[in-house]
């Protein structure tokens, strides 16, 4: 079922946790709720789940408005950071215990457990306790807990923050496709973006409370709204420089590294002609030192990441600049090189100073 969050509001006392967030999450979709620690995120979470009130502002599950209604009622699958098994029951027992709370018959209750077992690659481990699984098996456990009561929506709570980053990625991406083969509306916290933007249909940045920007992972990196997203969001360099001309939207500037660029304006110059451009480290090509439209700049290290190998550098102003390229392409730089940048003509985004 489709929800919708309606001014949404948490307060307490004087402190606003929660700011009048608004979003509407589509029938099977997913949606990542994505800020640094108590940005709000998670009251946010725990407001759709029911275990707290929120100030003001309504929850909608399809037609239904569940606002005021008691957590237990809300027929949503609930996955959290430390996954909450009973150290006590088996794997099967732990994946069963919703659906003895639902009164679900024996039979029933044995042959939903076991396509979830088999549907979680869990099979083999269904009489074991939790202490006898390792961290990847203990969260697919958990989901497997959330799945098996066929609820309305799933919420997850930073779900993985207890997996190495190859576990943590690979468990990720089946997740996703478990919450679209199922067809599940879920709502899902994270600190992550890399997380959010490989498993989320759509992302909502939050800051101190705030809903900064929601839109897909390609919208809210290639326009971000504000320079925290852009900051948040990946790699970032921003340089400053002064409008020069262009009409409002699109304008050329020139930097004060020596170079002019074409960008697109994100929010309001307000009168102002002194901006901040941001370039994408992949947006910047290196080249030799001297060629039309490139900055100068001296190499003070190289990461190699497989794939791609970042090259960072630093301007004569001091700026140290990064720039994302292939591991072929990297050949032209060495340690205290001097380099030229070049920044591409697209995807450059300015924010007012």
């Amino acid at each position: 079922m489709q929800i919708e969050l309606r001014q949404l509001r948490k307060t307490y006392g004087p402190a606003i946790a929660v700011a009048e967030i608004s979003a509407t999450i589509p029938q099977g979709k997913m949606l990542a709720l994505l800020g640094p620690s108590g940005c709000g995120k998670t009251t946010t979470l725990r407001m759709v789940a029911g275990f707290i009130a929120p100030s003001s502002g309504s929850i909608h599950v399809g037609a239904r408005d569940i606002t005021t209604l008691p957590a237990h009622k809300r027929d949503t699958g609930l996955v959290f950071q430390s996954y909450a098994l009973f150290p006590h029951l088996s794997a099967a027992e732990n994946i069963a215990f919703g659906l003895r709370r639902r009164g679900v018959a024996r039979a029933e209750r044995e042959q939903r457990v076991t396509a979830m077992l088999d549907k979680l690659k869990l099979s083999g481990l269904a009489e074991r306790l939790p202490r006898q699984l390792s961290g990847g098996q203990q969260q697919r456990v958990a989901v497997a807990r959330a799945l098996v009561i066929n609820p309305s929506i799933l919420l997850l709570d930073e779900p993985f923050s207890n997996l190495d980053a190859k576990l943590r990625e690979g468990t990720g991406l089946e997740l996703s496709r478990l919450q679209r083969e199922l067809g599940l509306t879920s709502i899902f916290v994270t600190h992550d973006q890399s997380e959010a933007m490989s498993i989320a249909d759509t992302i909502a940045v939050m800051k101190d409370g705030v809903l900064q920007q929601i839109g897909s992972a390609s919208e809210i990196y290639e326009q971000p709204a504000n320079r925290f997203v852009a900051e948040f969001i990946g790699r970032a360099n921003f340089l400053p420089g002064r409008i020069l001309s262009g009409d409002g939207r699109s304008h050329e500037v020139a930097l004060d590294a020596g170079i002019t660029v074409p960008a697109i304006a994100s929010g309001h110059p307000g009168g102002s002609s002194r901006v901040e451009v941001l370039i994408r480290p992949e947006a910047i090509t290196l080249t030799e030192t001297g060629r039309s439209g490139s900055l100068t700049a001296t190499v003070e290290a190289i990461s190699y990441h497989g794939a791609t190998v970042y090259v960072h550098a630093r301007l004569a102003d001091g700026t140290l600049v990064t720039c994302a390229t292939t591991p072929e392409s990297s050949r032209i730089a060495a340690q205290g090189d001097a380099i030229g940048l070049l920044p591409a003509g697209t995807r450059l985004v300015s924010f007012p100073i």
